[in-house]
């Protein structure tokens, strides 16, 4: 499985038989320049929207004709490819203020993936419970309109993924009032800094305990 991070929520997850999934894609003319990462060009078979803000559901900028997957589809199977959409909030007040967000689990080479969109709030047991195990975390750290750090390793402690992808911080293309991923990697062990936007995961070589992989926007 190859994970691609394009920027802010938005990666490219591709499966061992060729099968592609973008998350989150954002408009990179919505916002006035305050978020510039370029436009996704690449074709996908699924995409996964977590909610309705312009940063993260702009799917009628993709090319082809992808499977649009949102919130109300709680399950389904698609490309060989299970994917639940869990229930969340975008804020810690049930929705009253950003409205409602989907965590997304699927399952790519037997590598389970949960990307946590943007996540306004700690995590229950109950909501825990029904994310399940997870192998590869794409989670928020930025704080201001989801979880920040500290928010963010409580929700980590709680998951134990094998492998934590940060996403959703302040970059050079990002101006929103969010904080960087530095923030949320200040004294965690087991960290890698990659100088590329791609990796490649297999099931039988992931970390034991928890790794966390930071990629470099790939737009």
């Amino acid at each position: 499985m190859k994970i691609k991070w394009y920027g802010h929520a938005a990666f490219l997850v591709t499966s061992s038989r060729g099968v592609k999934i973008i998350t989150d894609p954002y408009d990179p003319d919505a916002y006035s320049e305050k978020l510039t990462y370029g436009r996704i060009t690449e074709q996908a078979d699924l995409v996964l929207v977590s909610h309705d803000h312009a940063d993260h559901n702009f799917t009628r900028g993709l090319s082809g004709s992808p499977q649009i997957i949102k919130a109300s589809s709680s399950a389904e199977k698609s490309k060989g490819i299970r994917i639940r959409a869990i229930s969340t909030f975008h804020d810690p007040s049930k929705g009253s203020e950003r409205g409602p967000n989907a965590v997304f689990t699927f399952n790519v080479d037997d590598i389970q993936v949960c990307h946590l969109g943007d996540l306004g709030h700690a995590l229950s047991y109950e909501e825990i419970a029904e994310i399940g195990r997870v192998d590869v975390l794409l989670i928020p750290v930025g704080g201001f309109y989801t979880i920040d750090s500290r928010e963010a390793t409580q929700v980590a402690e709680g998951i134990r993924p094998k492998v934590l992808i940060p996403m959703h911080f302040k970059t050079e293309k990002c101006a929103f009032p969010i904080a960087p991923v530095e923030d949320f990697l200040k004294g965690k062990p087991r960290v890698k800094q990659l100088e590329v936007s791609e990796t490649t995961f297999d099931k039988a070589r992931l970390p034991e305990e928890t790794e966390i992989v930071v990629l470099r926007h790939a737009l």
